[in-house]
């Protein structure tokens, strides 16, 4: 996409141009009427278009495919040139989202420097969209969870297809990184990546910002969908879309165009649809929230993202991550994790998930004491787990208990926890307590761990593969 497309009708005028801007070290390609241009549009947009406002012998005029291109591609910087030019047709070549308009007979030095300026723009347009897509591409995955490698290798599966994906998980917990990873491992990843944040829009403004709108004063100003053709568009959040507009990207969906506010002319888009929520759409079906239409349209591949909670094991991992990522984007201390402090990341709670956690550790490395490994006291609502002198402070509750209850519901809470940072690995928790396998699963059985479902459920796996171990 580095070559000028010049379309005039007249042969001498389109060559002579054509001469001028190889002499100038600009590569060039020739179209005599419009089925021509869009043949050559088709093949490979170029990087610039050089635009006879009229064609003759041709099924369109110089406005018609000026329309046609800022739709289909947008980027692409198209110069007006007419030898019937006036004010009125500038003005509305201009609104169509033209560069700029030069009148013949027009001076070459005049042409030269519309020409160099707007080939910067299309340099700089196609500069920031591979500075997007790059950041999206680094935009990597992190974890080694078995509920994170279930998640990883079901997004790897769609990322093959072009089916449509609904990702649910609560908030936080990183839907938009899953999105972001199908779209750069897809088959478009080329192509961009629009978000729309269904819950920070208007309701009154959401269609005017997903399909754009034309009015006399400022022309055409595209929507969101207009600006994810060819590539992904990914809605945040979609159970907050109005009922209205929901019925209108149903449309969309089925019909792959709309028309813009205030404009009839119809806009075909090419998208590929990833959604999500954190609410029950069922739920919200049900009480006439959101359209059962649009949901069947939506969740073709539904894919749960899984809580931190879920993936405490990744949490070491993250932060790793985090640390390094806000080093080098924000000159925060690159500063290792003790082993305390990693424990204890592992065994907080997170409602806030993966966003939370990254919070957690920028405000960490902001305040944080020097250069030196982050330390368990530095994380929030760990100030004073003790007196200060390395003392364990008795809640109220457990200072009434005999001391074989006390030390029974310590021992349980103790294992408890130890088992969720572990992500339920028996194995593990014993290593790291410092207990036989088989020990730990009598201990556990003692305290009346084993009757909880979700560790009962892990622990009977763990069971399993001792018997096949012959333990």
């Amino acid at each position: 996409m580095s070559s000028i497309l010049i379309v005039d009708d007249e042969k001498d005028i389109r060559e002579l141009i054509g001469d001028i801007l190889k002499d100038e070290g600009y590569a060039v390609r020739l179209a005599g009427n419009s089925d021509a241009c869009m043949a050559e549009i088709n093949a490979e947009p170029p990087a610039l278009m050089i635009l006879d406002i009229w064609l003759k012998d041709s099924r369109m005029d110089g406005i018609d495919i000026l329309k046609t291109v800022k739709r289909d591609n947008p980027d692409v910087p198209v110069v007006i040139i007419s030898g019937h030019g006036n004010i009125e047709i500038a003005v509305a070549a201009i609104k169509q989202g033209a560069y700029d308009f030069i009148e013949k007979p027009f001076n070459i030095d005049q042409l030269m420097v519309v020409v160099s300026r707007a080939m910067e723009t299309s340099r700089l347009r196609r500069e920031n969209a591979d500075l997007r897509r790059r950041d999206v591409t680094s935009s990597e995955m992190i974890g080694s969870s078995p509920a994170f490698k279930a998640l990883k290798s079901q997004l790897e599966k769609v990322t093959r297809s072009n089916g449509r994906v609904m990702l649910t998980g609560p908030a936080g917990s990183g839907k938009e990184m899953a999105a972001r990873f199908i779209h750069s491992n897809g088959n478009r990843a080329s192509g961009p990546f629009v978000s729309v944040s269904s819950a920070t829009i208007e309701p009154e403004r959401m269609e005017e910002v997903l399909f754009g709108r034309e009015t006399a004063e400022r022309g055409v100003e595209q929507g969101l969908l207009e600006q994810a053709h060819g590539g992904v568009v990914y809605f945040d959040e979609v159970a907050d879309m109005p009922l209205g507009t929901q019925s209108k990207i149903l449309r969309v969906l089925t019909e792959q165009q709309f028309a813009r506010a205030g404009g009839t002319d119809k806009v075909r888009v090419d998208l590929r649809v990833i959604s999500s929520t954190t609410r029950d759409l069922r739920a919200e079906i049900a009480a006439g929230r959101f359209r059962q239409e649009l949901y069947d349209r939506l969740n073709v591949v539904p894919i749960a993202v899984p809580a931190l909670n879920d993936r405490r094991e990744d949490i070491p991992e993250l932060t790793r991550a985090f640390i390094d990522t806000l080093h080098r984007t924000q000159g925060l201390p690159n500063r290792s994790l003790s082993a305390d402090a990693e424990a204890m990341l592992q065994t907080m709670p997170w409602p806030g998930n993966v966003r939370q956690l990254r919070n957690v550790i920028e405000r960490v490395l902001i305040l944080g004491e020097g250069q030196g490994p982050i330390e368990a006291r530095e994380l929030p609502g760990q100030d004073s787990p003790g007196d200060g002198d390395g003392k364990l402070v008795l809640s109220g509750a457990m200072a009434t208990l005999p001391l074989r209850e006390a030390r029974e519901l310590f021992e349980r809470e103790y294992l408890l926890t130890q088992i969720n940072r572990f992500g339920g690995n028996i194995s593990r928790t014993a290593s790291f307590v410092g207990m036989e396998r088989s020990a730990l699963h009598r201990k556990l059985k003692s305290l009346g761990v084993v009757s909880t479902a979700k560790v009962g459920r892990m622990m009977q796996m763990d069971e399993d593969e001792d018997e096949a171990e012959g333990v």
